[in-house]
């Protein structure tokens, strides 16, 4: 059933055609490219689960070849983000391997990774969030470095990421909210540091984890209705105003009173 609905999204985004959906735009946007970088036309109708596809062209959409699709590119990426999360907590190389076989044989994974749906996308940010915050974690000694800039800014494009999918993204959000807190506490605690010095740690943390996350959430919604700019099934939540802005209206560019 899901992947009929996010499907059907998907074709809206190739034909520019406006929705209206609860989640985030992000998921559906980038379901949309994969199919329209593939060939996709956007012609399916998704009406009900367990139609065929037949001619129409929805490998980059939805596959099984690991390697080469979209939603299963990503989810095939959770293993060594999990693999070297756990390596760089632990230290140790046997508990990394495992944390990567259980991952590759998980059944749910692999089943949700090879339908169009937004979990393995999800996924993919969250787990990229987390491993981008372990990595900033352990450049701590050597702070303003350019690898402590790199891991810093993803983890905020990362956030972003998750944000933009589904927002149970808010979730590890919090989790690099608490981090980050617990690390300026301990920074504020350092005698030896100087309070220039952690004004530029606290600056860096405000650009890198809230402004950039921010400015990437709003850029995606800005992509969002510059694309969609015909009418379709979301019309009705939206004001008037706005409706005589999409190519197809019954409003379409008529003069009414603000």
């Amino acid at each position: 059933w899901d992947e009929t609905h996010f499907g059907k999204m998907g074709s809206y985004y190739i034909n520019r055609t406006f929705f209206f959906d609860v989640h985030p735009p992000l998921g559906k946007m980038l379901i949309g490219l994969a199919g329209y970088l593939s060939g996709y036309d956007g012609t399916f109708p998704f009406q009900k689960p367990g139609d065929r596809y037949e001619q129409h062209s929805y490998i980059g959409m939805r596959g099984v070849r690991l390697c080469r699709l979209f939603c299963a590119f990503l989810g095939s990426c959770l293993v060594p983000f999990a693999y070297l999360t756990v390596l760089e907590l632990s230290k140790s190389l046997p508990a990394a391997l495992l944390t990567a076989f259980i991952l590759i044989f998980d059944t749910g994974c692999i089943t949700l990774s090879q339908y169009i749906l937004l979990d393995p996308i999800l996924m993919f940010f969250l787990m990229g969030a987390v491993l981008s915050m372990v990595k900033c974690n352990s450049c701590a000694d050597r702070p303003f470095s350019v690898s402590w800039w790199l891991w810093l800014s993803l983890t905020g494009v990362n956030l972003a990421g998750a944000m933009g999918v589904k927002f149970v993204g808010l979730f590890v959000v919090l989790l690099v909210g608490l981090n980050t807190i617990y690390d300026l506490w301990d920074l504020l605690g350092n005698l030896s540091l100087s309070l220039v010095m952690f004004g530029k740690h606290l600056l860096a943390r405000v650009l890198c984890l809230i402004m950039l996350p921010l400015a990437l959430y709003t850029a995606m919604f800005a992509v969002h209705f510059a694309v969609l700019n015909r009418s379709g099934p979301g019309d009705g939540f939206f004001s008037s105003a706005f409706q005589s802005q999409l190519i197809g209206n019954n409003l379409h560019n008529v003069s009414i009173p603000e």
